[in-house]
């Protein structure tokens, strides 16, 4: 069976917006003309790929089936097409890459510099989030590289053995924390401050639970759960909170002394970082750049 790249990208962007009135004002194509390219895709696969109604059009199961196939052909096409138009000189490619915010806080502003400075004509769509949407991201085409931890991953993804590297997570406070006046500090003095931190269940929450565990320790008083890395930071060095943060997630912060580690016996833990990219598939020019410059700046992490 063969595709027409514009019936799958009419069926794509009717999925990804909900109805065809919407799809069509996003194509800039009449509504009669939209319904009729999805009508030629159905004849052809001869199935029909929306049950219609007045809410909306809702996948059947052979739409559901067609959907991340269509999607990879898509971005397949659209990759392909920016490979060559940079290769002649005619446009820019884009480097499409997902992280996790200790990375997206360091080391991809590092990477990203390093690679525009040598490939001016590249542009650059960051997702940042958490390992999950990272994956999701991967497998859905959204992103062709991730960065995050290691960690456990879906058949349809792979990590990339040659480009791992370490960081370190401690406990931070503001530079005139009370704590600070304290000698000898431990973490038992730690337990009734207020906490900050990732919501339960993320990987900075589980390294904090083990740290406190491997003290004979249960949790401390965390009083604030957010994803928010600025809402973290802010409570901080503004708010006395205490929080549990990489080294890279608050490296501005300590160059300009507002916050620093509480120098706590066992109150480090390191975690391995890497990249993944899909197990399938060829990975687009623009992000093997990206990686190649990840690789270099791996390999001597002291000069982060």
């Amino acid at each position: 069976m063969t595709f027409d790249l514009r019936q799958l990208n009419a069926f794509v962007t009717i999925v990804s917006v909900g109805s065809l009135g919407r799809a069509a004002e996003a194509l800039n194509v009449t509504q009669p003309a939209l319904s009729r390219t999805v009508q030629r895709l159905e004849q052809q696969i001869g199935s029909p790929l929306f049950e219609r109604h007045s809410k909306g059009m809702q996948l059947t199961a052979i739409g559901s089936a067609l959907l991340p196939h269509a999607t990879l052909l898509l971005r397949e096409a659209e990759n392909a097409t920016e490979e060559i138009n940079a290769m002649r000189g005619l446009a820019k490619g884009t480097i499409r890459v997902g992280a996790v915010g200790a990375i997206a806080s360091l080391i991809l502003p590092l990477a990203i510099e390093g690679v525009l400075k040598a490939w001016p004509q590249l542009t650059v769509s960051v997702m940042e989030g958490v390992w999950d949407r990272l994956a999701e991201g991967l497998v859905k085409h959204e992103i062709d590289l991730a960065l995050s931890a290691t960690a456990e991953t879906p058949d349809e993804i792979e990590a990339i053995p040659d480009c791992r590297w370490q960081d370190r997570s401690n406990i931070v406070a503001a530079t005139g924390h009370p704590l600070r006046r304290k000698r000898k500090l431990t973490l038992e003095d730690t337990m009734n401050e207020r906490w900050a931190i990732t919501p339960r269940g993320t990987a900075p929450y589980q390294q904090l639970q083990q740290v406190f565990r491997d003290s004979g320790l249960g949790l401390p008083n965390i009083v604030v759960e957010t994803r928010s890395i600025i809402v973290l930071k802010s409570l901080v060095t503004r708010s006395g909170f205490l929080g549990w943060m990489p080294e890279s997630v608050y490296d501005a912060e300590r160059r300009a002394r507002l916050v620093n580690v509480l120098d706590i016996p066992g109150a480090t833990s390191v975690r391995t970082l890497t990249a993944f990219k899909r197990r399938l598939g060829i990975l687009p020019a623009p992000a093997a750049k990206l990686l190649l410059e990840i690789r270099r700046l791996a390999a001597r992490p002291a000069k982060w």
